[in-house]
């Protein structure tokens, strides 16, 4: 069988999602005791720190019988040069699976094509895929799924809006980004978005919250982007999450963040540790999520 892998949310199709979600929602509950991944072993590059990336899949590929390696970019010979495809090569013979989290995504679509093992984005600067499925199960545990909804999102066109417009295109619910200006997310992913779903790019947040089933969020300088933070900070006033937006949003809306968050900033403490916040969900399900693509993609 040929090896797939996960690097964009466009690689899977409405129904593959659909049936990961189911078997994520098995694991979550208990009622799978499988361990697919017995023998195996994920290798994880992080030329990024992290905190819900290194744990969720570090844990989920010991709860499903493999055992994960921790790759530092600092530590192994990519930080000093080794050319991607060497690496992909050397991993292909010892693994079972790459996970990477880094800057350039070039780089991961080159690890991808020139390994044999199945290879999984945990993050880069364009796309966060795993991040966006765990926020979607969210959605469809909290408000029974995505159809019909209107979700927001509110802050910089990052790596995460590139991933809800992904998001957007497959399953074709309303998406309405507010970014401020020179801030828009990837413009080709934007067109296919476009193309599938009916997707909006505003310079106004309560065009965005009006009436939106989903409120999401993130930080305003991402990783790498820290000496920016002050002029970020300016461009980004009035983008706040705050008890008034929320008041836009639908009555029942659900309020999102990928964390850490800096509270304050991009959202309010009210807000975050409010009632309509379901963050501490959002972040248990990256967990649940990257079992269940973990199995599909690396299982027996």
């Amino acid at each position: 069988m040929a090896k797939r892998d996960f690097l964009t949310i466009t690689d899977l199709s409405r129904q593959e999602i659909s049936r990961l979600f189911d078997l994520a929602e098995r694991m979550k509950k208990g009622s799978y005791q499988e361990t697919p991944l017995a023998g195996k072993t994920l290798a994880m590059i992080f030329a990024k720190s992290s905190t819900r990336t290194r744990v969720s899949f570090e844990v989920g590929t010991y709860q499903l019988g493999g055992q994960a390696l921790f790759l530092s970019s600092r530590d192994i010979q990519i930080g000093r040069g080794e050319p991607i495809p060497d690496t992909a090569h050397v991993l292909s013979r010892y693994v079972d699976g790459i996970m990477i989290r880094t800057f350039d995504h070039q780089e991961v679509e080159e690890l991808a094509r020139c390994a044999t093992i199945p290879v999984i984005n945990g993050l880069t600067d364009l796309t966060h895929p795993c991040q966006v499925l765990a926020d979607l199960f969210t959605v469809r545990e909290a408000l029974g799924g995505w159809e019909g909804k209107r979700i927001a999102w509110v802050g910089d066109g990052n790596n995460m809006a590139n991933s809800w417009l992904e998001a957007a295109a497959v399953l074709g619910f309303e998406l309405r980004l507010a970014c401020p200006e020179g801030f828009e997310p990837d413009r080709a992913r934007f067109e296919r978005a476009q193309q599938a779903a009916t997707v909006m790019v505003t310079e106004v947040p309560e065009e965005a919250a009006e009436g939106a089933h989903v409120v999401n969020t993130d930080v305003w300088a991402s990783m790498g982007q820290e000496g920016e933070a002050e002029a970020r900070r300016n461009a980004f006033k009035g983008y706040t999450v705050d008890a008034d937006l929320m008041k836009l949003a639908d009555p029942k809306a659900i309020f999102l963040h990928c964390l850490p968050a800096h509270r304050g900033e991009e959202v309010t403490a009210d807000v975050i540790d409010g009632a309509q916040s379901r963050v501490w969900d959002e972040a248990e399900n990256r967990l649940h999520v990257q079992k269940a693509l973990l199995a599909t993609l690396m299982g027996q």
